[in-house]
C-alpha cells in the first residue's frame, strides 16, 4: 500500500481494517461493525434489565405511556384521536401501536401494554445500532464512543423503559440520517435523499422536535438546491400522508391539541428549575444529589472537548469540519436550546438529545485521531507504532467511562420499584368487573387491569386529564384554572356523572380540574372500596357494590 493510500485509510479512521487477508472473516466482520454489535447488545441489556424490575412490565411506571397506548386502543375500536377524544401529540405514536393494539382486542390491554414496552426497548436499543451507522465510515473509536454513550446514557435508558416518544423519534431521525449523509456528505442520491426525508418526516408524526435535524440538514444542503428540493419532498410525504385525515377529520381539536396544548404557553405555569435539567442532560439524571460544581465542570468539558479537537484537526489537515459533524453540532445545540426555554422539562426528554452529543463527541475525537495517526505515520519510521499506541489509548480510556457508566446504570436499576404495587394492581382488578365505566386520572392504571374498554353508554374518553385540561382552557392547569373554563368543567362534569368507578392517585389534583361543584358531586355519589390494599384510591358509586 503507497503512503497516499495510508493516509487516505487514516483520514477516515479505517486505518487497520485495509490489510485483511483475503477470505479471513468475512466481509461484514469488521472490528468496528463488531463494536456496533456489541455496544447494541450492551444498549438491550440495560434497557431489558429495566423491564425485569417488579411490576415494571406489567405494572404502573408512568403517566403518558397509558395516554399512547390508549389512543391506539380506542382508534382500533372506531374512535378518532382529536375527534372523539383529546390527544396532545401528533397521531405518530397511535399509529405505531395500532397493530399492537389491534392484538390487544384477543390478549387484552395489559399484555398489549406489555408488548408495547418491549418495542420500545426494542427501539431505543435500535437506536444505538444507527448511531453506529451513521458514524462507522469513521472508525472504530467513532463507534465506541457514539454507540457507547447512547447505551448508557441514563435518560436514553429510561424512556426505553415503557412506550415515550423518545426512543421511537430517535430511531426515525436516525434512519433518515443514515439515509441522507454518505458518509461525512450529504448523498447526491435522490432515493436516499427521499426516504432519509420521509423517515424524518414520520419523526415529526412521532414529536415535533424532528423539525430541528430537519431543518438543519435543509441549510448545510443550500449549496444543492435540487437534492434539499427532494429532501424536502420525502420530508412532506412523510409527515403529510399520516397527518392529513386526523386533522381533516377534526382540524379545530387537532390545533388546540397538538399545537396548544403541546407546543402552546402554559398559563401561569411552574418553570421546571435550571439544574434540574442541566443534571438530566450533562448525565447525572441517577444522581440527584451531585454537586452544581461537577455538572458544571462535565459541560465545560464536553464543550473544550469538541472545540479543541475540531482546533486541532483544523491545524493538522487545513480542512474544516465536514456537514455530518456541522450536522450534530447545531442540532445539539438547537435541542439544548429547546429543552432551556419553555417551563416545560421531564426527564425523557434528554434521550432525544442523546444521540447528538454522543456524534458531536464522537466526530471530531475520530477525526483529530485520524489527523494524528496520518502526521505520525508519515513523519517516521516508528510512526505507524505510535499511532497504534495512540489508537488503542484512546479506545481503552473510552471502553474504560462506557464500564463506569454501565456500572452505575445497572446499579441504579437494581433500586426501582414501580408507582403502583403489584398488589394495587391485583386489587383493582378484582374489585372493577370487566365492562365497567372507569375514570382514572392516570389511564395506566385501567390499561393494566384489563379495565381500560366499557361497555356503559355515555362512559368518558378522557385518558390524558392534563392534556384534555391544557386544550379545552387555552393552557391552563387543573391548578392554575382550568376549572373555571367551561369547557372543562363541562367534560369533568360529564366524566363523573357517567362512571361507575373513580381511581385516582396522589397525584390527581393535579390532573383532574376539581371545583367545589364537582368535589361535592363525587363526595355525594361515591364511596370509597372497602379494600385493605395499601393505598389504594378506588371509589365506586353507592348505588353498586364491588365484588
Amino acid at each position: 500500500m503507497g503512503r497516499a493510500q495510508v493516509t487516505a485509510a487514516a483520514a477516515t479512521g479505517d486505518a487497520g481494517q485495509t490489510q485483511r487477508p483475503a477470505g479471513a472473516y468475512p466481509a461484514w466482520l469488521t472490528p468496528v461493525n463488531v463494536v456496533i454489535a456489541a455496544l447494541t447488545l450492551l444498549a438491550l441489556g440495560l434497557r431489558l434489565f429495566y423491564l425485569t424490575r417488579p411490576g415494571y412490565l406489567l405494572g404502573v411506571t408512568e403517566y403518558d405511556d397509558g395516554s399512547y397506548f390508549g389512543s391506539a386502543v380506542r382508534l382500533v375500536h372506531g374512535m378518532l384521536p382529536y375527534r372523539d377524544f383529546v390527544f396532545v401529540q401528533p397521531p405518530g405514536i397511535t399509529l405505531l401501536m395500532t397493530p399492537v393494539a389491534l392484538l390487544s382486542r384477543v390478549i387484552g390491554t395489559d399484555s398489549g401494554l406489555a408488548i408495547a414496552r418491549i418495542l420500545t426497548m426494542l427501539a431505543g436499543a435500535a437506536g444505538v445500532a444507527l448511531a453506529g451507522l451513521l458514524v462507522r465510515h469513521r472508525g472504530v473509536l467513532a463507534a465506541l464512543l457514539a454507540c457507547g454513550l447512547v447505551a448508557v446514557y441514563p435518560d436514553s435508558v429510561a424512556s426505553a423503559h415503557t412506550l415515550l416518544v423518545e426512543p421511537w423519534l430517535v430511531l426515525f431521525c436516525l434512519a433518515g440520517a443514515v439515509a441522507v449523509f454518505d458518509g461525512d456528505q450529504i448523498t447526491g442520491s435522490g432515493r436516499r435523499l427521499i426516504w432519509g426525508g420521509v423517515a424524518f418526516g414520520f419523526g415529526g408524526v412521532v414529536e415535533a422536535w424532528a423539525i430541528v435535524p430537519v431543518l438543519v440538514i435543509a441549510v448545510l444542503g443550500l449549496r444543492w438546491p435540487r437534492r434539499v428540493l427532494v429532501y424536502l419532498g420525502g420530508v412532506a410525504a412523510g409527515f403529510l400522508i399520516p397527518v392529513l385525515p386526523f386533522a381533516a377529520a377534526a382540524p379545530r381539536m387537532f390545533y388546540d391539541s397538538v399545537i396548544v396544548a403541546q407546543v402552546g404557553g402554559r398559563v401561569d405555569a411552574a418553570r421546571m428549575p435550571l439544574w434540574y435539567r442541566l443534571r438530566q442532560m450533562s448525565g447525572f439524571a441517577n444522581d440527584p444529589n451531585v454537586s452544581h460544581v461537577l455538572i458544571v465542570c462535565v459541560i465545560v468539558a464536553f464543550i473544550a472537548l469538541v472545540i479543541v479537537a475540531c482546533a486541532l484537526a483544523l491545524l493538522l489537515t487545513r480542512r474544516l469540519p465536514p456537514p455530518l459533524e456541522w450536522f450534530a453540532f447545531a442540532t445539539t445545540a438547537a435541542i439544548v436550546v429547546i429543552f432551556l426555554w419553555p417551563a416545560q422539562f421531564h426527564y425523557h426528554f434528554s434521550g432525544f438529545l442523546a444521540p447528538f452529543l454522543g456524534l458531536c463527541i464522537a466526530l471530531p475525537a475520530a477525526r483529530l485521531l485520524a489527523a494524528v495517526r496520518a502526521r505520525a505515520d508519515g513523519a517516521t519510521v516508528s510512526g505507524p507504532a505510535a499511532g497504534q499506541l495512540l489508537s488503542w489509548s484512546a479506545a481503552v480510556l473510552a471502553a474504560a467511562l462506557l464500564a463506569a457508566g454501565t456500572w452505575s446504570q445497572a446499579t441504579f436499576e437494581s433500586t426501582l420499584e414501580p408507582d403502583a404495587p403489584v398488589a394495587m394492581i391485583a386489587a383493582g382488578r378484582h374489585v372493577i368487573p370487566p365492562g365497567a365505566c372507569v375514570l382514572a386520572d392516570n389511564s395506566a392504571y385501567t390499561l393494566v387491569t384489563n379495565r381500560f374498554l366499557s361497555n356503559v353508554p355515555g362512559c368518558p374518553a378522557i385518558d390524558d386529564g392534563t392534556g384534555a385540561n391544557y386544550a379545552l382552557s387555552n393552557g391552563r392547569s387543573a391548578l392554575t384554572g382550568a376549572g373555571k373554563v367551561p369547557a372543562v368543567a363541562a367534560m369533568w362534569r360529564s366524566a363523573f356523572e357517567h362512571a361507575q368507578y373513580v381511581w385516582l392517585t396522589g397525584l390527581n389534583r393535579r390532573r383532574i380540574a376539581w371545583t367545589p361543584a364537582l368535589t361535592a358531586y363525587f363526595k355525594a355519589n361515591f364511596v370509597h372500596v372497602a379494600e385493605h390494599t395499601h393505598d389504594l384510591r378506588l371509589y365506586v358509586r353507592k348505588d353498586l357494590h364491588p365484588r
